[in-house]
Parts: C-alpha cells; sequence; structure tokens
C-alpha cells in the first residue's frame, strides 16, 4: 500500500510543479516554431489517432507507445501492429509505423515500434542549376523514429511505463540524430474498473543539430588557387516536449460500453489543446469513436496569424475485430482513422493488428 502512494505522490508532483512550468511557456507566440522533429506530435497509429489522441488515461496495447506507454502493460501475450497513413492527402507525405509488443514476466511488457515519414522525390537544385526539373537528380528526405518501453503492472490500479527513442531527420546530404524519453501512469478505480485517469510526460530529451556535406563549401582563400572545405555550424534546435493530463468514464451495459473521455495537452512550444471525445464498443467486435480538439486560434483563418494547426479539430475512426482462436484468444483487428484538416484532402490511417 505504502508503494502505491509513492506512486500516486509521484503523479501529483508532477502535476503541480511540472505542468505550471511547462504552461508558462506554452502558447507563447515568441516560441512557436522554434522546436524541430514535429514528427513527433504526428500519431502514427490508426486505432488512437481516430479519437484525436484523447485516450491518455484509457490507452491499451501497442499504440500506448505513442498516447501513454503505461498503457502497454495491459498487453497479453504478443501484439504485431502496422498502420499506413497518407499525411495530409495531396501533399505527397506518407508515414508508416510498425510495432510489437510482448509480455514479459507476470506485470512486465517490452515493447519496440518504428515510424518512418517520406515526402516522395524531390529534384535537386543548385547554384549553376536553380531551377525545379533541370534534370540533376531527385533526394528523397526520411524521417524515422525508433521506440523501446517497458511498462510495468505495480498494482490492481497502478500501471506505468517509460520509453526511449531514437530520433533520425535526414536529406541527400544533410542529416541530424537525438534521443527522447516518454514517461506515463495510468490509475484506475471504479466498481467496475471504470474509472480511470493518466498523465504523460512525453519528448524530453537532447537537442539536434543538421550535420553533413550540405553545410560545407569549396572556397579559394585570396590570391591562391588551393581550394578548402568550409564547414557552416547549425544552430541546435529543441524537441517538442509535452504534458497530457487524462481521464475516462466507461458507460458499461450488457453487450456495450459508451466511453466518454478528456485531454489536457500542454504544449510547450505551441498552444495548448483540450480534446473530447466518446467512443461506442459493442462487445470485442465493433468500435466507433470521434473527437474534437480546441485550441486557441484553430477556428482562425490560416493567414490570420491566429493560427497554428493545419487541422480543424475534428477526427473519427472505427475498429473491426475478429477473434480467430478463442482458446489462444487470437485475435485480428482492422482500424481506420479519419482526421480533417483545412487544406489538402485530410489524413487517412488504415491499419491491422493481431494479438496472440
Amino acid at each position: 500500500m505504502k508503494t502505491i502512494y509513492h506512486y500516486l505522490l509521484t503523479v501529483v508532483l508532477i502535476a503541480v510543479f511540472v505542468l505550471p512550468a511547462m504552461q508558462s511557456q506554452a502558447g507563447n507566440k515568441d516560441r512557436s516554431g522554434e522546436a524541430g522533429a514535429a514528427e513527433l506530435l504526428i500519431n502514427p497509429w490508426a486505432r488512437s489517432s481516430g479519437w484525436g489522441s484523447v485516450s491518455t488515461a484509457n490507452v491499451q496495447g501497442l499504440e500506448s507507445m505513442f498516447v501513454n506507454v503505461a498503457g502497454a502493460a495491459f498487453t497479453q501475450g504478443t501484439e504485431v501492429n502496422f498502420s499506413s497513413t497518407q499525411w495530409l492527402q495531396g501533399s505527397g507525405t506518407d508515414i508508416m509505423a510498425f510495432g510489437v509488443a510482448q509480455q514479459a514476466g507476470a506485470s512486465g511488457v517490452i515493447g519496440l515500434n518504428m515510424m518512418s515519414m517520406s515526402f516522395g522525390d524531390i529534384p535537386l537544385t543548385t547554384e549553376d542549376s536553380p531551377d525545379a526539373g533541370g534534370g540533376i537528380g531527385t533526394f528523397s528526405p526520411t524521417y524515422m523514429n525508433i521506440g523501446v518501453s517497458y511498462s510495468k503492472i505495480f498494482s490492481n490500479s497502478i500501471y506505468g511505463g517509460i520509453q526511449v527513442k531514437m530520433i533520425s531527420e535526414s536529406i541527400d546530404n544533410l542529416s541530424a540524430q537525438g534521443v527522447a524519453i516518454d514517461a506515463g501512469v495510468q490509475y484506475v478505480t471504479g466498481p467496475d474498473d471504470n474509472i480511470r485517469f493518466g498523465i504523460t510526460l512525453r519528448n524530453w530529451g537532447t537537442k539536434l543539430s543538421f550535420n553533413g556535406d550540405g553545410i560545407a563549401i569549396r572556397v579559394s582563400p585570396p590570391g591562391q588557387e588551393d581550394q578548402f572545405t568550409l564547414e557552416q555550424r547549425s544552430a541546435a534546435y529543441e524537441l517538442p516536449s509535452q504534458m497530457n493530463i487524462g481521464f475516462a468514464y466507461d458507460f458499461l451495459f450488457d453487450k456495450h460500453t459508451l466511453t466518454l473521455a478528456g485531454n489536457f495537452r500542454s504544449n510547450a512550444f505551441t498552444n495548448d489543446q483540450i480534446t473530447a471525445g466518446v467512443q461506442y464498443k459493442l462487445m470485442d467486435y465493433l468500435s466507433l469513436r470521434g473527437a474534437y480538439t480546441y485550441e486557441d486560434g484553430i477556428n482562425e483563418a490560416i493567414d490570420s496569424g491566429e493560427r497554428y494547426t493545419v487541422g480543424n479539430g475534428l477526427s473519427a475512426g472505427m475498429t473491426v475485430e475478429i477473434p480467430l482462436n478463442k482458446e489462444t484468444g487470437t485475435t485480428f483487428a482492422i482500424d481506420y482513422a479519419f482526421r480533417a484538416t483545412e487544406h489538402f484532402d485530410n489524413t487517412h490511417s488504415i491499419g491491422a493488428r493481431v494479438s496472440f
């Protein structure tokens, strides 16, 4: 019992001291756009992104490694997940995600997930050939994040986890690497374990800076014929750290479950966000969900100077889950997510999951 109180005290201290510190900087227009690695804020998983990532308090399984790593502790056996996202459809940006979560012992779960973001082939340009399509070739920028996590059941009510992420961004002749850490806690209570709270800190880590031949030039000192390589220094940039506090309540009926969820997201480099969502679940076979995320300026025009996101806050999704073997508990599921955007043709994700 003392251990449980220690964990609860830790959560309270984080909420009391860390959150106000982040709020003092969150939404600061002078800091907006200063952080890099914005792909860390994009949810690549279809099930949780269709719910607006509102499930800080009740997310479970492998997708927890993005929303709240504590939820991965609910994994029983093995879960394999694959997801494909057309980010801002029409922009040529694709996101692929793959992950595996494996139960380790009676109370632990280890996980591995990878996210890759590609932008297609972009024509090369140089000082001698500044026009796109000059026939000198193309390059393909690539962002990749690899996360390794460990989650644990501490009691019937307390679940926690931590994740270490390796971050890589590269173009034709420049690259940047860094490391980030996520940590989270979930608390379950209520007569039927239908009341849940969650808190998570995400993207706390090292600064990144680009290095490579792309910032080096060949120069000849005055009066000399020999050339030397002059390498410029690139400025370091911080990661888009954030804190999430969530709540969820399940209304339990015979074969139906209706879940209401809310989440407050404190961003260190942009506006804070509040998300509210609802999910209907028919046993373990069908789930329908929707959410709305609000932040200051989200209803303003893009060119107003008050808006900081291309999304308009709406998200929706569904899951169809099929039991393959009741004795072993093997299931197969298809997830779909839709996120509405102000421009382009919205964002669409589809995923496939196998649990056994």
